[in-house]
C-alpha cells in the first residue's frame, strides 16, 4: 500500500490529539494513534475509521517509545509528521478544578513530586519521543514536527499584568508548556537547515479532561490551528509559534 504520509500523534485517544488525528485521516494520511492504554487508542480508531491504527504510547516509559519507533520502522520505514499532543495538567487520580487549581500548584504550595509527574509527560515525554523518531524523520523527504504547546506558557503573555490568565501562571502545566517552549526553540534551531521543519502551536481554552471539560471551545474550534498546522505541506513554514488563526504568540 502507497501510504503517501505517515503521521505519528500521541495523546490522541482524546482531546485535541483525538480531533487531529481524525481529521488528518480524513485527508488521507496514515495515522498512528498514540494511547496510554492500547485500547482506548483501539477505540478511538474504531471512531475514526480508515487509516488510523492504535500503537500503545507512554510518553514517560522509553521501553513503550522505542518499541513504537521500531513498529514505524518496520512497517513504514520513515516518519513524515510527529505531533508531540499528550499532556497533563496534574497527576493521575487528582480531581482539581480549574477554579482551585492554584490552590494546589502554586509556585508556593505545589508538591514537588506532582511537579515532576506534570514535566515528565510535558517536558521529558515531548522529548523522549522527539529523540526517538528523529531518525525516522530523517528519512522523510516532507519531515514536519509540531508540538502542541500554549499561549498560557508565554513568559512574554504571563510578563503583562494586563494578561487574562496571568493568575494560572505557575511551575506545573503553564510552566511545563514553557519548558516544551524551550525544547521546540532549540529544535527549531537545530534543524533551521536540515529540511525537518518544526512548529509550535497553541489549541484555544478547549474543553477537554485536561481542565475537567471547563475549556470555552469546543473540541473542533479548539483544535483547529493544531489541524492547520499539522497538515502543511513542504512550502509551508517552519520557525512558527501560533494560534488560530495564524496569530503569532510572543514567546
Amino acid at each position: 500500500m502507497d501510504h503517501k504520509r505517515i503521521a505519528l500523534v500521541t495523546g490522541a485517544n482524546q482531546g485535541v490529539g483525538f480531533q487531529v488525528a481524525k481529521e488528518l485521516a480524513a485527508d488521507g494520511v496514515t495515522v498512528l494513534i498514540g494511547s496510554r492504554r492500547l485500547e482506548r487508542g483501539e477505540e478511538a480508531v474504531q471512531k475514526i475509521g480508515a487509516n488510523a491504527i492504535a500503537v500503545q504510547l507512554d510518553v514517560t516509559d522509553q521501553a513503550s517509545i522505542s518499541a513504537v519507533a521500531g513498529r514505524i520502522e518496520a512497517e513504514f520505514g520513515r516518519l513524515d509528521l510527529l505531533v508531540n499532543n499528550a499532556a497533563i495538567s496534574r497527576p493521575d487520580g487528582e480531581e482539581v478544578s480549574v477554579e482551585n487549581y492554584m490552590a494546589s500548584f502554586a509556585a508556593s504550595n505545589v508538591s514537588p513530586d506532582a511537579l515532576r509527574k506534570i514535566w515528565e509527560t510535558n517536558f521529558f515525554g515531548a522529548l523522549a519521543v522527539y529523540q526517538a523518531m528523529l531518525p525516522l524523520l530523517r528519512l522523510s523527504s516532507d519531515a514536519r514536527i509540531v508540538n502542541v504547546g500554549s499561549g498560557a506558557g508565554s513568559l512574554a503573555l504571563n510578563a503583562d499584568p494586563a494578561f487574562p490568565y496571568r493568575k494560572m501562571f505557575s511551575p506545573a502545566y503553564a510552566g511545563s508548556k514553557t519548558g516544551l517552549s524551550i525544547i521546540t526553540l532549540s529544535m527549531m534551531i537545530e534543524h533551521e537547515n536540515d529540511g525537518i521543519k518544526v512548529n509550535l502551536v497553541s489549541p484555544e481554552f478547549t474543553s477537554t479532561a485536561l481542565n475537567n471539560y471547563k475549556g470555552t471551545s469546543t473540541l473542533e474550534d479548539g483544535s483547529r490551528e493544531v489541524v492547520r498546522v499539522a497538515k502543511f505541506g513542504p512550502n509551508d513554514p517552519s520557525g512558527t509559534f501560533t494560534r488560530w488563526e495564524n496569530q503569532p504568540i510572543p514567546w
